[in-house]
């Protein structure tokens, strides 16, 4: 009975099936010290998107980037922000990162990002 119990559970939660799975909503909740940074990120495929918004109670320096060898690339920059939001649909298949950076003072950082 316990095993049909687990069964039935990890069929209806596809996530907790396969923990390696990408959460449909990821909650960013974090306060940083002045100039940390705090990165959530994601493996995305050419035209796949994520709707993503967040709020800070200090200005924050915002990015999606990606990495290729040693150089960096910034599809989203934005600086001084307070909070931000839209939709990203990724150009080619990258493992790509939501970055914030407190400037001078702390900042608690909090949204989400979503399938």
């Amino acid at each position: 009975m316990k095993r049909l119990c687990l069964l039935l559970a990890l069929a209806a939660a596809p996530a907790l099936a396969n923990p390696t799975a990408p959460a449909a909503i990821l909650a960013v909740d974090v306060k940083l010290a002045p100039k940390k940074v705090h990165e959530e990120c994601a493996r995305m495929e050419a035209r796949e998107s994520r709707r993503w918004h967040w709020k800070s109670d200090a200005p924050v320096d915002f990015n999606i980037h990606y990495h290729r060898g040693k150089d960096v690339f910034f599809p989203v920059k934005r600086n001084a922000m307070r909070g931000d939001g839209g939709t990203f649909t990724a150009k080619t298949a990258e493992d790509y990162c939501w970055m914030w950076t407190a400037r001078d003072a702390p900042a608690k950082v909090e949204g989400r990002i979503a399938r």
